[in-house]
């Protein structure tokens, strides 16, 4: 028997420049609407509304209210639900933000440099997957690869991870489990494993740590490199031919640029020609310079202690600058290096006490097995035409 609905719901998005109470005075009363945005306040600030986030309104046949909901993330819920057997206004509301469970689910992909798919960014993205996985690939491995430099055609990589679902939606990632990175006739793997110090950490086959003292690259790896290393480059801006020492990244502006090593902060100024430029001193040394920034991030100031990959500031083309890009430099002994090779010899980090070496091949073998059997079993590509995400 088919029973007729007891209550109509109105669903949206938040609009720019809403208030909880605007929205809320659009379905209820303005009594009521008041009533509901206090009782939030106990779980919830109605300042942090989000615009095109979703919200939902119920209501009984009857015109009166049932329920609010309103998805603050993609895990968290709030939720307001009127309580019938109360007689009070202010006690007749239920609030609560409700954590929303997520599934996880073992996948794999394998995706290759081509002609048509020109970064790893692309590649992923024409599987289907979301751009937050090619960047986990480019963290795990930014201590051994300068993506915007090194990725050349036939280059790929191979990746275990959990894929979070939710009613049979895609809502993001896990944990990434494994990756095996072919660049330039090299084959770096990286396995997920709980180091010394308690927590997990990305490991070769041999149990190194893949965490380097300097990552290879202040940027993302989808920029591509511009101008390089020389002491006899032409000045597209002066016309004439001077020494450039740093490389050109060029990139989108806002592009966050961040600190490849831990260091303090020696200069976060204006500096002429380089326009907003921050330097930062390393140990061993070594002194890190990022030119023609459009902005630098809050807290960036001389003698602030910055972390490694912390955003230092935003891709800009202030200073002489014929677009916006980053130009980096790497100084040791106040003398100029190349950054494309000045980390390449980094050593390896730390390896896996020998006491627990046979966990961890145990572990490595099982988890690289997986991938295979994953991608053996049907798992999508680089040029696959379905996916979720």
């Amino acid at each position: 028997m088919h029973l007729a609905p007891d209550a109509t719901t109105f669903e949206s998005v938040v609009p720019r420049n809403a208030t909880l109470e605007s929205l809320l005075r659009q379905q209820l009363p303005e009594e009521l609407s008041r009533s509901i945005v206090s009782a939030v306040t106990s779980v919830f600030n109605p300042r942090e509304l989000r615009a095109d986030r979703v919200y939902q309104i119920t209501r009984g046949l009857d015109g009166l209210f049932r329920e609010f909901r309103y998805q603050i993330d993609a895990d968290r819920l709030l939720r307001v639900v009127f309580r019938r057997e109360a007689t009070e206004v202010a006690d007749t509301l239920d609030v609560a933000v409700v954590e929303m469970p997520r599934e996880y689910v073992g996948a794999a992909i394998e995706a290759r440099i081509s002609p048509d798919h020109d970064s790893l960014i692309n590649a992923f993205d024409a599987a289907g997957e979301n751009i937050q996985l090619p960047l986990r690939v480019a963290e795990i491995f930014a201590g051994e690869v300068d993506f915007n430099a090194e990725l050349r055609r036939g280059d790929g990589v191979e990746v275990l991870f959990d894929r979070a679902m939710r009613d049979g939606a895609f809502v993001g990632y896990g944990d990434v489990k494994a990756a095996v990175l072919s660049v330039r006739g090299r084959r770096l793997t990286a396995v997920r494993f709980t180091g010394p110090d308690g927590r997990p950490a990305f490991y070769d086959e041999q149990g190194r740590s893949l965490r380097r003292q300097f990552l290879k690259s202040p940027l993302p790896f989808s920029p591509r490199v511009t101008s390089g290393f020389s002491t006899n480059r032409f000045h597209p801006v002066h016309k004439v031919r001077r020494a450039h020492l740093g490389v050109d990244y060029g990139a989108p502006f806002g592009t966050p640029v961040n600190a490849v090593a831990a260091g303090t902060i020696v200069a976060a100024e204006w500096a002429g020609e380089a326009g907003r430029m921050v330097r930062i001193r390393h140990t061993g040394n070594l002194e890190t310079a990022y030119l023609h920034l459009s902005s630098f991030a809050p807290g960036i100031r001389p003698g602030a202690r910055v972390e490694q990959g912390e955003m230092i500031g935003r891709v800009g083309q202030t200073g002489t600058a014929t677009g916006p890009h980053l130009d980096f430099r790497v100084m040791k002994n106040n003398v100029y290096l190349n950054p494309v090779t000045a980390f390449s010899r980094m050593p390896a980090g730390e390896p896996i006490p020998s006491e627990r070496l046979d966990e961890f091949r145990r572990v490595r073998d099982e988890i690289l097995r997986e991938l295979q059997q994953q991608l053996s079993g049907g798992a999508r590509t680089s040029n696959a035409a379905t996916a979720a995400g």
